[in-house]
This record gives C-alpha cells, structure tokens and sequence, in this order.
C-alpha cells in the first residue's frame, strides 16, 4: 500500500518535473483514487506537504500547490546558493575521491543531454533540477540532499510560475562546467560556476504565468511515476 510519504514524494517529483503547476488544486478524493488509497492518508500526506511548503489549504476551497510571491522566490535561490556553494567549497575535506565523484555526474549530464534530445519534456526537467539533489549525494551529504529536493522543488514552481526564460541546454552546459571543474579539483571555481549558474536561473524570471486547470484527469497524468535513468536513481 502506498504510505503518505511516497504520496509526498510523488507530489514534489511532479513538481520537479514541471508536471503539477503553481495554483493547480490538489482535491482529496481525486488523489484518493489516483493513489488507490483513503482521503485520511491522502490529508496526512498533503499536511506534510503543506508543513514542506508545497501545498496551502483555502478556507472551504481545499489544498492547492502554493504560488511563490517574488520574496519567497528570491529567499529560495539565495538558500540554494548558499548551500550548494558551500559543498562545493567544502568538497575536498570530505576526503571522497574528485573520480568517484564526477563518476556518476558525468552520467547524470549525459542523461540530461539524452532528455533534451529526446521529447520527454517532463524527463528532461527533472533531471535538470536532479543534478543538483545528485550533487549532495555524490559528496556524501545526505540530509542537505534532501534539504536541496525541496529547494529546487520550489524554485522549480518559482520558474514554472514566473515563465523562466533559461533555456534547458544552457542549463545542462553549465552542469557540464560545474562538473569538469570538480574533475580538475578546482572546488572554488566549481562554486563560482555553481552560483552564476543559479544566479542566471533566478535572473531569467519573467512575469507570473496562469495556473493550470484543475480535473481527476489532469492529476493523473501529472502525478505518474517519472520515467528517469538508473543513474539518476543510483
């Protein structure tokens, strides 16, 4: 039977994914039958969702996928800033070998590549924002791994809801930069490239974008599983 948390989890890859939009209502009973499973469980998970930040309940309206003001959208990428900086710059006392390291990351970047080839759209965004979670993994830090998931989970919705203009090659060169720096073992030119990076996402901002419709098909077809390389699961 599927647990509240992997209800949860099904949620913020979706967001990650770009699948659930900003604003799209997330009705109990739809859930209920999309994940086979009680409105209780189903409430339980959207609570943890909502103590994550992810979803909000209106009075008499139900639960919705939170829509970020611009403060909240600057104060996400400032935290991702300071955090993946910092690993990058701490990389080298972790006493893990650059190899072991830039390994799995060249997978990822590969994969990345493989995605914006392909027509996948949903793939593709997800592993956009899974280097960043792969990263922390990689460098043997696993609760700032998931920290980071959230993180990029909602500056992801921030992109999504403000029509970010960076386009998904420029993305995945810069993760190839960030990359190649590790391999040389230059730590603190993979931060700075780690936060123009992150800067050039959060400059690309637009304007706020519509929300998406609200229906049990649409819900669905946004919460499937994601379909992404076993590298990227690793």
């Amino acid at each position: 039977m599927t647990s509240q948390t992997e209800i949860a989890q099904r949620v913020v890859d979706s967001i990650l994914a770009q699948k659930l939009k900003p604003g799209e209502r997330l009705g109990e009973q739809e859930l209920a039958g999309v994940f086979g499973v009680s409105r209780t469980l189903v409430r339980e998970a959207l609570m943890q969702l909502q103590a994550r930040g992810f979803v909000d309940v209106r009075s008499r309206k139900g639960w919705f996928v939170v829509e970020p003001s611009i403060e909240q959208a600057r104060d996400a990428f400032a935290a991702r800033l300071a955090v993946e900086s910092g690993l990058l710059r701490q990389a080298g006392d972790q006493g893990r070998p650059l190899q072991e390291i830039t390994r799995r990351l060249r997978q990822h970047v590969k994969d990345e590549r493989a995605a914006i080839e392909g027509s996948d759209a949903a793939t593709r965004a997800f592993l956009l924002a899974d280097f960043h979670v792969c990263l922390a993994e990689c460098l043997g830090h696993k609760l700032l791994s998931d920290i980071l998931r959230d993180l990029t989970a909602r500056t992801t919705l921030v992109a999504t809801l403000y029509q970010s203009t960076h386009d998904a090659r420029q993305s995945c060169d810069e993760h190839a930069q960030i990359v190649a720096a590790i391999a040389k073992g230059d730590l603190v030119k993979a931060a700075e490239l780690m936060g123009r990076h992150i800067g050039n996402v959060e400059q690309a901002l637009g304007k706020s974008s519509a929300s998406a419709p609200d229906n049990r098909q649409r819900l669905q077809a946004a919460l499937s599983a994601i379909e992404t390389p076993a590298a990227a699961r690793l």
